[in-house]
């Protein structure tokens, strides 16, 4: 054996044994396998590095052998060191899900008419601008103290609701407002100030930073064992978990562990509910008002008003960003759906590149996310919308959980970092991983929607009449059984009673709006009023801004 050869594989077996070592390490750390797998692979791993480290040290002779045995040894290490690499990966990608942000950012901005000659600061000198006497007080004191320290002097105009704020700068009662961003999407739902992105700008920002809402989880002590609740909670918000946001998608997943039953149980964002928070969340405790403004106040403030309105007790939380769902749609290699009869749409308004027809359908990224978002296809509306995001939300966990997904892995931990935050600890998504593996379950899903009836109310966040659903007692009962089946282990009860109430929206004749030679079609989710042309052509003319549309 010549010296060259000698120290090179010295130095290789060296190198694979310190690789060997590490990924052993963290195969152990990750501690997902059972005992009974953890064992045999560590096992494995050793003994074929032991035989190709005899080989290329001592056994292997000739330059034909000795080459050979050598390739095999740096393709193990390679394999080996890749395969380390993303457990590595995935015991970060735990960790920073299972770790909320520190600090939340509210954005506050001073906005005007697009037509406006104002363009910065200094044009707003003297001149009035509309603030919000009770809403945002924090923010907007911030904002008016940044502009005096640049010297610049405005008349402030106080009013007592968002939308009539928004009416005084249309109507040039003051030249500016001073707006949350995180109240951007709820001006876009009112019919008259739906394109309020396109036809105002905005002339200032600030940011200040309030500390994230301290988790409350109530943990059960071995959720492979004991059945428990999670608040799926999806915000608007655009720039994930670190900026405050609505709470747009509530799902409450009752998982059974013992059955392997989970139970989604889907909430409309409209849901005119009583709201309901800890002392110092700045909530308006015990006002009626829609679901979706409680994320305003944290997702704690979502997941007592849903504790309230349910009548249970959620032991955990997990916060997903469904901006971040195209990447983790394409990460999978895209998901299946089953499209019913009667709900094919050939191009969905959030993204007409794309739509579903009848059957299977393979989604990619974009795809799923723009089924996901749509509602103005169907005559459904919102209800409709809340099916497709169960649909999608199960497809992810059913390919999640496939052997298909070790071949993007690498791309789905990264997807998965960016798009979830749980209080689960790293220790309980450890445990049921470990239980799956060990089990090797399938798991039963089973869908629910509550169900309610459109109407106009006051919300006490915007301070003003807003649409809402109104929930259907029978619907809410009905979900509280559920929920209790699947807990106690009992046949879960399917079929929703029997009711007279329809998901319908009675507006007043006089908010509808007069449209020649078309045909009116009430949109069953009151968000925006729904046309059809004579050749039942759909358009929308209240299109909302998909960033904050869904």
């Amino acid at each position: 054996m010549n010296k060259g050869y000698r120290i090179f594989s010295v130095i290789l077996t060296i190198l694979t044994a310190v690789i060997t070592g590490y990924s052993i390490y963290q195969i152990i750390k990750l501690g997902v396998l059972p005992i009974q797998l953890l064992i045999p692979i560590v096992a494995a791993i050793i003994l074929i590095v032991l035989i190709l480290a005899l080989l290329v040290l001592v056994m292997a002779k000739g330059t034909f052998a000795r080459t050979l045995s050598s390739i095999m040894m740096v393709l193990i290490c390679g394999i080996i060191g890749f395969g380390g690499f993303n457990i590595y990966k995935t015991s970060n990608m735990l960790k920073n899900i299972t770790t909320s942000e520190g600090k939340v950012a509210n954005i506050i901005s001073v906005v005007t008419l697009k037509d406006s000659n104002i363009e910065d600061l200094k044009g707003l000198r003297d001149k009035k601008v509309g603030v919000l006497n009770t809403l945002d007080r924090v923010g907007t004191d911030k904002c008016l103290e940044a502009i005096a320290n640049e010297n610049i002097m405005v008349t402030q105009t106080g009013f007592d609701g968002l939308i009539a704020e928004v009416a005084a700068l249309y109507d040039h009662s003051v030249d500016a407002i001073i707006l949350n961003e995180a109240r951007r999407g709820s001006i876009a739902d009112n019919e008259q100030y739906s394109n309020f992105d396109g036809e105002t700008k905005v002339i200032y920002e600030t940011t200040y930073y309030t500390d994230a809402a301290q988790s409350s989880a109530k943990k059960v002590n071995d959720v492979t064992q004991q059945p428990f609740t999670v608040l799926i909670s999806g915000s608007d918000s655009r720039n994930g978990f670190a900026e405050v946001g609505r709470s747009d998608v509530n799902m409450v997943a009752t998982v059974n562990p013992n059955t392997h039953t989970v139970l989604l149980t889907s909430i409309p964002r409209d849901y005119y509910v009583t709201t309901e928070c800890d002392e110092g969340y700045g909530c308006a405790q015990g006002q009626l008002d829609k679901l979706t403004h409680t994320g305003l106040h944290g997702v704690e403030t979502t997941k007592k008003t849903i504790e309230n309105l349910l009548g249970i007790e959620i032991n955990y939380t997990l916060r997903v960003n469904f901006n971040s769902v195209v990447n983790l749609v394409d990460a999978l290699g895209g998901i299946d759906i089953e499209v019913p009869q009667g709900y094919a749409v050939e191009s969905f308004w959030t993204n007409p590149n794309y739509g579903v027809h009848e059957g299977l359908n393979h989604l990619n990224g974009e795809g799923a996310l723009a089924f996901a978002r749509e509602r103005y296809a169907y005559t459904e509306g919102d209800f409709q919308r809340v099916k497709n995001q169960q649909t999608v939300l199960m497809a992810v966990a059913n390919k999640a959980l496939s052997p298909a997904m070790i071949v993007n892995y690498s791309r789905l931990i990264d997807a998965l970092g960016g798009a979830l935050e749980t209080d689960l600890s790293d220790e309980e998504i450890q445990a049921l991983i470990h239980y799956q593996i060990d089990n090797e379950g399938n798991w039963k899903f089973i869908t629910t929607t509550l169900d309610g009836t459109g109407s106009t109310e006051f919300c006490a966040e915007l301070g003003d009449n807003a649409y809402v659903t109104i929930p259907n007692d029978a619907s809410v009962q009905f979900a509280r059984t559920q929920i209790q089946e699947v807990l106690e282990g009992q046949q879960v009860t399917q079929d929703a009673p029997e009711t007279t109430e329809e998901p319908t929206t009675e507006q007043p004749q006089e908010d509808v709006p007069v449209v020649e030679d078309q045909t009116y079609v009430e949109d069953t989710t009151g968000q925006e009023d729904v046309y059809y042309q004579e050749d039942q052509t759909y358009y929308d003319p209240y299109a909302v801004d998909p960033e904050y549309g869904y």
